[in-house]
């Protein structure tokens, strides 16, 4: 469906308006589809994020500080994720043995197994946008990378 038919406006003020407003309508659209998949294994989309980064450092821990900085969404409290994570049993969390003011996580065996089942699932959370073809994919990639660059370049 074209944007201007999801969200019933006929006309941008110009064309990167309509881009922007594209991003984030579909960005909301993608969200709510893996919320969805995931609302399935009771997990929110940011302890999703923070168990994908526990399985990127596997079988290393990291810290609370380290994820945060990983994170997607950089507003997210990262030490309130872990600690309802290790409450569902899914990461470990133990004192760090260089920093003792510091906890180090790492994502335990039911973590890893949650993983598994929801990658089984990839039509539903890392498809989602399997419309389109990997070259298409590749495309939209370095577009939103160009889109970013540009922006960060110019607060810097």
């Amino acid at each position: 469906m074209k944007l201007e038919e999801a969200i019933n406006q006929k006309k941008f003020s110009h064309e990167w308006h309509k881009a922007t407003i594209n991003i984030l309508y579909t960005g909301n659209w993608l969200e709510a589809k893996i919320k969805k998949t995931l609302k399935q294994h009771n997990i929110t989309v940011q302890q999703y994020n923070v168990l994908r980064i526990l399985r990127g450092q596997h079988p290393d821990p990291i810290s609370t500080s380290v994820i945060r900085a990983r994170m997607l969404d950089k507003m997210s409290d990262a030490s309130r994720i872990v600690e309802r994570l290790n409450k569902k049993k899914l990461v470990t969390r133990t004192p760090c043995p260089q920093d003792k003011r510091l906890v180090d996580i790492i994502i335990n065996s039911q973590g890893l197994d949650l993983l598994k089942m929801i990658d089984l699932e990839k039509e539903k959370v890392e498809f989602v946008l399997n419309n389109l073809s990997v070259e298409e994919a590749q495309m939209l990639n370095e577009l939103l990378d160009k889109a970013r660059k540009g922006r960060e370049a110019q607060h810097k």
